[in-house]
């Protein structure tokens, strides 16, 4: 069973679950430590899953309110930020996060909460103070928005256009992102 798969799994037991599940019995039930149950946990986090720690273990919170919800993985250049985040705001997008995979220090999030082209032009206006730089400057210009919107149609607009405009990049396997792209790893269906 690969990682993802196991995270499937756990996603799919929290969301049957109709009360707490314990970490031991994640671990028992999939065969791994507790340890990479803990791991499992943080990266479906890390991926807006939103499952809360009790003290008789992990619950998921049920239901979209968002509509749907996708994670992009993209590449541009600093010039190029404002019409990225333009091209997925003008499209009906929200910017919910920018975050970065980097290979020694796992993921790196920074929430945006971005709807418009006037909310894009104020992120923009605080970048040229030089007090901050992009997220994506870490990993050599990759990084991940998870985007919401009204509908599946609207994401699957906002991904031909991303592509169409150059802005997509290919996922590879190791990433904390599902393979299809649709959603964030664990969130399927």
């Amino acid at each position: 069973m690969t990682g993802e798969e196991r995270r499937k799994r756990i996603l799919g037991i929290l969301m049957d679950a109709e009360h707490p599940v314990s970490g031991d019995y994640l671990a028992s039930e999939l065969k791994v430590s507790r340890q990479v149950i803990v791991q499992d946990i943080a990266l479906l986090r890390a991926n807006q899953v939103r499952i809360y720690s009790t003290n008789r273990g992990y619950m998921v919170e049920k239901g979209n309110d968002a509509g749907a919800i996708r994670v992009f993985k993209v590449y541009h250049t600093d010039e190029e930020t404002a019409d990225e985040m333009n091209l997925i705001v003008d499209m009906g997008g929200r910017l919910e996060d920018v975050f970065v995979y980097h290979k020694m220090y796992g993921i790196m999030r920074g929430n945006l909460n971005v709807r418009s082209r006037f909310e894009v032009q104020k992120y923009i206006d605080e970048l040229k103070t030089g007090k901050s730089t992009l997220l994506k400057n870490i990993t050599g210009g990759y990084h991940y928005h998870t985007v919401a919107a009204d509908s599946e149609e609207i994401l699957d607009l906002i991904e031909a256009e991303l592509g169409r405009r150059g802005f997509l990049a290919k996922l590879v396997e190791y990433e904390p992102v599902d393979k299809s792209n649709k959603r964030p790893t664990g969130c399927e269906d």
